[in-house]
C-alpha cells in the first residue's frame, strides 16, 4: 500500500475507534490500535522488534532509528503538529482514547513533561526525550507501541 495511502488509513481507522469508544479505550484496547502504527512505523524506521518492543516498560535505546520510530508513532497518533509535538493534542487524544481511570494520570504526565520537546529542533530527539520524561513520570500508566 502506497505510503501516504497507509497513513490517511490508519489515521481512519484511529477515527473510527475513537467514535466507537468515545469514552474511552481498556488499555488492551489502546495497545491493540497501536499494532497499525507499530506495523507501519517499524520499517520506516528500519527499527526491529529488540529495538522497539519493550519501549513500554521504560527501555529506551538512545539511537537515531528508535527515536524516529517514537516520532513516527506521534505522527500518526495525531500529536505532532507541525514538525512539533503538540501538548493541546496529548490531551485531546487522551481525553479520546484513555481509559477514564487512567485519563488524569497520563494528563499529569503530559503536563510534567511538555516543555521537553522545547529543547530539541529535531522532532525525532523531541519525540523520544518525550516520551522517555513520560515514562520516567509515571510507568505505570505509560503505553506505547
Amino acid at each position: 500500500m502506497h505510503t501516504k495511502k497507509l497513513h490517511l488509513y490508519c489515521a481512519f481507522l484511529i477515527q473510527l475507534i475513537i467514535f466507537d469508544f468515545s469514552y474511552g479505550m481498556t488499555r488492551q484496547q489502546l495497545k491493540n490500535s497501536g499494532k497499525l502504527m507499530k506495523k507501519s512505523c517499524m520499517p520506516k524506521n528500519d527499527v526491529t522488534e529488540e529495538e522497539i518492543g519493550e519501549i513500554e516498560q521504560g527501555k529506551f535505546i538512545e539511537d537515531r532509528k528508535v527515536m524516529c520510530y517514537i516520532a513516527c508513532v506521534y505522527t500518526m497518533s495525531q500529536v505532532i503538529k507541525n514538525n512539533k509535538l503538540n501538548y493541546e493534542a496529548v490531551l485531546k487524544q487522551v481525553d479520546m482514547m484513555f481509559p477514564a481511570e487512567m485519563k488524569d494520570a497520563v494528563k499529569a504526565s503530559a503536563t510534567h513533561c511538555k516543555d521537553i520537546s522545547k529543547k530539541y529542533k529535531d522532532i525525532c530527539e523531541a519525540s523520544y526525550w518525550t516520551a522517555k520524561c513520560m515514562y520516567d513520570f509515571d510507568p505505570s500508566n505509560f503505553v506505547f507501541p
